[in-house]
């Protein structure tokens, strides 16, 4: 208790300190004004020669005293405030200083090392861990600002699967404009109601709905490789893709009305990043009201512009055919029964993730299947909006936005990285083929889903590209209470961020052999059998998982398997050669460059 009385009285004193110093430089410039006296025509005409009146005198002589007094009682005033503040997070310090972590400057901690570029911050962030290796647990200080970076699975556990610490950390405020309260920002009673709402969006009966899609897109993105003829960066190919599909399955807006609207948004996007990476390494750009008069702003909203036409479009033409009376997108189980699954098919054994077998979460609840109809995401929002459910207009905007961003970032990166690595390693591009050799044998069909369960090797590859490069390179979590770390018994205070490196996290030498080399068969059952689950969380994990993973993991298969049987692809660069930045999301520095050679065998139209 006197740890908190103490710093309760400071405050109080310093405020009455600061309220007496402003009280009595007002008396005393009163007192001045109030003290001046009639001085004779000859005093005045002997004062003008002089170059000043007693007027003057008295004021100036008496300013002078009230500043030099204001300066003297306002160092003592701060220092007092600074002591409380030093005081209040003293369990901070005593934490802190029991962690492990590379030594930082007064004041400024390690923040020089959040410098250079983006790639240049990345290396510097990952060298300083090595140091560290045998540690699970690395404090950094950014000025008074504790990050905590974890690498134990049990201690990523104690954070994930948390219903407590879902507070995303400060730095994600910079989405707002952006993304409103959507799901990857909101919290509280908002966040849960809205996730509830929106998962069976993603349940495996909606996402077998969307396989012609799937395959429309596939085959339309196979049309435009063909054109190039050298080396180039896939990951522009690979973002428009991934739009294009989110614009058809999510927003059900049709191929044939999207323009050119899908690879503009794609760059707005990408843009956006950028600045977004900006604002998180430069300190000058931190504060609202400093970037706001910077050239970033302008070109923020420029960029905004483009993003929220596009979403504003799409909701508004959605919301026109509902008043018109026309019917939503309803994936009925014949529907379903169309692609070549059964609808009893749980989404775990439809759609299995890495270890995930046998585990559920709430894309995997079959209390709400039976005969209901499932609505596809926009349809739900706005069927919802209309049927009492609460949630406005502004708030269905963010939803989009934020499934619009989440859904296609990420995932043009990993099919990025994937096309990259099979051109790499030739050999394990050869057994992908092979694999698809099985499935398809001469056919020039697409894929079903039936299809998709049966390419297990391509899966293995995906998900070692997943742990080698995950998209979402950290996952930042603000620790609203202290926290007691299963890994060695520390202690992290209660106001700490706490940093969840995923890249680290999938490269631990205890858990992955030869972490750094890539290895498809660390997936194997028998290998992913004994691993721990949240070693492996390239979408998160626990209560604030990726929604959309299963809806991803399904799309990359079929992308990415109909550029493979049309393609080889070449690279002519390493592993070791990619410099790797986070802007926000995980990419290469360099870009993507893959060379595409045609397969004899080349896939007719479907």
């Amino acid at each position: 208790m006197l740890i908190i009385t103490i710093p309760n009285k400071l405050i109080a004193c310093a405020m009455m300190w600061l309220t007496s110093i402003a009280e009595w430089r007002i008396q005393i410039h009163d007192r001045s004004i109030g003290s001046l006296t009639f001085v004779t025509k000859d005093q005045f005409d002997n004062d003008q020669k002089m170059g000043y009146t007693a007027t003057e005198n008295v004021v100036q002589s008496s300013t002078w005293a009230a500043t030099n007094m204001f300066y003297v009682l306002l160092v003592p005033a701060l220092i007092l405030w600074y002591a409380y503040w030093r005081m209040s997070r003293r369990r901070m310090y005593e934490l802190a200083e029991k962690l492990e972590g590379p030594p930082g400057l007064p004041l400024i901690g390690n923040a020089l090392d959040f410098t250079g570029g983006s790639d240049e911050i990345f290396r510097n962030i990952v060298s300083k861990s090595y140091p560290y290796d045998r540690e699970s647990v690395i404090k950094i200080w950014i000025g008074p600002r504790l990050l905590v970076f974890l690498y134990d699975p049990r201690d990523v556990e104690l954070i994930l699967s948390s219903h407590v610490h879902i507070d995303k950390a400060d730095d994600y405020r910079f989405f707002k404009p952006w993304l409103g309260d959507g799901l990857l920002i909101s919290t509280g009673q908002k966040w849960r109601s809205h996730r509830k709402l929106i998962a069976p969006t993603f349940h495996l009966n909606v996402l077998k709905s969307f396989i012609d899609l799937f395959n429309a897109n596939s085959r339309a993105v196979v049309d435009k490789l063909k054109k190039e003829s050298g080396v180039f960066d896939c990951h522009d190919y690979m973002s428009e893709c991934t739009v294009e599909i989110l614009l058809e399955t999510a927003m059900g807006v049709s191929k044939s009305t999207q323009d050119q609207s899908g690879f503009e948004y794609a760059m707005a996007v990408m843009k956006m990043c950028d600045i977004l990476h900006l604002r998180h390494t430069k300190i000058w750009l931190r504060p609202d009201l400093l970037f706001n008069f910077t050239q970033y702003a302008k070109v923020q909203n420029k960029l905004l512009d483009v993003i929220h036409g596009l979403t504003k479009k799409v909701i508004t033409k959605k919301k026109a055919e509902f008043k018109s009376g026309k019917k939503p997108t309803i994936v009925s189980e014949v529907e379903v029964a169309k692609n070549g699954s059964s609808s009893k098919t749980t989404s775990v054994e439809g759609l299995s993730f890495g270890q995930s077998a046998g585990l559920k979460d709430d894309l995997d609840v079959d209390d709400d299947v039976g005969q209901k109809k499932r609505l596809a995401f926009l349809d739900l929002l706005l069927e919802s909006s209309q049927s009492g459910v609460v949630i406005s207009d502004e708030e269905i905007k963010e939803q989009v936005d934020t499934i619009m961003f989440e859904g296609h970032d990420t995932t043009a990166a990993g099919s990025s990285f994937f096309l990259s690595m099979m051109g790499i390693h030739q050999d394990i591009q050869d057994k992908v083929v092979e694999e698809l050799d099985q499935i398809f044998g001469d056919s020039d069909r697409p894929a079903t889903f039936q299809d998709t369960l049966e390419m297990k090797y391509l899966e293995r590859c995906l998900m070692e590209t997943l742990r080698m490069f995950p998209p979402v390179p950290i996952i930042a979590r603000h620790l609203k209470q202290e926290v007691t770390l299963p890994s060695n018994g520390k202690k992290v205070p209660a106001g700490a961020t706490i940093v969840i490196a995923t890249y680290k996290l999938h490269r631990r030498s205890d858990v992955y052999p030869n972490p750094d080399t890539f290895d498809p068969d660390n997936f194997l059952p028998e290998r992913s059998a004994n691993r721990h689950y949240y070693a492996f969380v390239p979408f998160s994990a626990g209560p604030r998982s990726c929604v959309g993973r299963k809806y991803a993991m399904l799309k990359l298969k079929i992308i990415l398997s109909t550029i493979l049987r049309n393609f080889r692809i070449h690279s002519d660069l390493k592993e070791s050669d990619f410099r790797l930045q986070a802007d926000i999301i995980l990419k290469r520095a360099e870009g993507f460059k893959v060379r595409l050679e045609p397969r004899k065998r080349l896939a007719k139209a479907f």
